[in-house]
């Protein structure tokens, strides 16, 4: 077997590190601002500069952990051994962060902020390792965008779980008292991460040794900084998950009070949109088979920003059939993007030691997870701030005004910032053809 090729065992295997990560993922993209504000009793504003203060302890952690993996290996790997230590303590973190203290306000706020950053800390810890890791398995770009394509596909597997699950495990096993439910419901998902990235260790492989830069960080930020590809991939990253942060954050609000639905139905709603993103997982490996990967990636997040026109003008409050057909198109075409963009990160890398004549990895991977919590962080205070605005009432009904800004929210809002993604990415050049000659000039003078 060619040392580029991986068996389907071993793509399997680097999916399941990713359904773990988005354990967390989800949750946070999806579930924890409703968590916040209707069961554990967080004021929206509060809630805003929470999820903002957060990110600045990224700006310390992702860097330095980028710089870790860079500077020490083991007989396991450079990556690996990140799975197997720290499953354990991911998983203590994702239950700590869903558990309710019967205290006063601002002591629950101190627990809340707590176990947020623990959970984001050991969110870090794994997800830097598990980014790069794809890097030193194969070098064969159709490998890598083969591989992602399962990476997201259990990724969107793991959204499923937490979005179909999780709300109703709550319901049932919470009784009267629902912020229980929550606890319990989301550490049966922190339990199945743990047990996914220690799968994930035993079934994936370190093949390619890359010189690793040993500069120091200044000394690489200024690499990176020369790395124009990497820059605009940065900023896709924020731009990117900004808008589908505040979509997701507000589809509970959306379907619960814009809809008028009840908890079997908001869960479905959120639901047949992670179905949609699974099914675009596979479109989108399939598709970039025929159709330049670039290419794609720009006009499908163009077509978003029009799908989300149509959801705000076209549905009217508690039209739930024209809500889940336009949620579930939108949803589909949103993703499309998703295994392109994390297939093409180490081809920047590449593209930037050519440029630079060094290469500078972990950093580079580091300050891509950065900005995709920084994206986070950014939307959890869109969303906080534009709930306090529009008067949102946790568990009551709603007024017109409100309605009007839980419907922005998900569509035009969020809308814009896709379409940013899409016409910034016209200045992304590494297609399929530039890469290979990339290859070509690495295997010449390697680094």
């Amino acid at each position: 077997m060619s040392a580029n090729k991986l068996s389907v065992l071993e793509k399997v295997g680097y999916g399941s590190g990713d359904m773990a990560v988005n354990v967390v993922i989800s949750s946070m993209m999806l579930i924890i601002t409703f968590f916040y504000t209707d069961v554990f009793g967080l004021k929206p504003e509060d809630l805003a500069f929470l999820f903002l203060a957060v990110r600045l302890i990224d700006a310390v952690t992702d860097p330095i952990m980028g710089i870790i993996t860079d500077k020490y290996t083991t007989r396991w790997g450079r990556y690996r051994p990140y799975f197997l230590v720290m499953a354990i303590p991911f998983a203590i973190s994702v239950f700590l962060t869903f558990s309710t203290p019967d205290w006063e306000y601002n002591s629950k706020l101190v627990w809340a902020y707590s176990t947020y950053i623990f959970v984001t800390i050991m969110f870090t810890v794994v997800t830097i390792p598990y980014i790069s890791i794809i890097g030193v398995m194969t070098d064969n770009p159709k490998e890598k965008l083969s591989a992602n394509g399962y990476r997201l596909f259990f990724a969107k597997v793991a959204a499923l779980l937490v979005t179909s699950m999780v709300p109703i495990i709550a319901d049932k096993w919470g009784g009267d008292d629902i912020a229980v439910g929550y606890q319990y419901a989301m550490g049966l998902m922190a339990i199945m991460s743990a047990v996914l990235f220690i799968f994930c260790f035993f079934t994936t492989k370190e093949r390619i040794e890359h010189k690793v830069e040993t500069k120091p960080f200044f000394s690489q930020l200024k690499l990176l900084v020369k790395n124009d590809q990497w820059l605009i991939l940065v900023a896709i990253c924020v731009i990117g998950t900004i808008g589908y942060v505040v979509r997701g954050s507000v589809a509970l609000y959306y379907a619960k009070y814009y809809l008028g639905g009840d908890a079997q139905l908001s869960s479905a709603f959120i639901s047949s949109g992670v179905i949609a993103a699974i099914l675009a997982m596979v479109a989108s490996t399939w598709i970039t088979k025929h159709y330049c990967k670039i290419k794609l990636f720009r006009y499908s997040q163009l077509l978003v920003g029009l799908l989300s026109a149509m959801i705000y003008f076209m549905v009217d409050p508690g039209d739930v059939v024209m809500a889940f057909v336009l949620y579930f198109a939108l949803s589909f075409v949103v993703d499309l993007h998703a295994p392109i963009f994390w297939s093409i990160i180490s081809e920047a890398i590449d593209y930037g030691t050519v440029k630079t004549g060094e290469r500078v990895s972990g950093l580079a991977y580091g300050g891509i997870s950065f900005a995709q919590k920084a994206g986070m962080g950014i939307a959890g205070y869109i969303v906080g701030m534009l709930l306090a605005y529009f008067n949102y009432q946790p568990d009551q009904e709603q007024s017109a005004f409100t309605l009007t800004g839980i419907a922005l929210m998900l569509s035009i809002i969020p809308g814009v910032f896709h379409m940013l993604m899409g016409t910034l990415m016209f200045k992304y050049k590494i297609n399929n053809d530039k890469f290979e000659q990339i290859k070509t000039q690495l295997a010449g003078n390697p680094s």
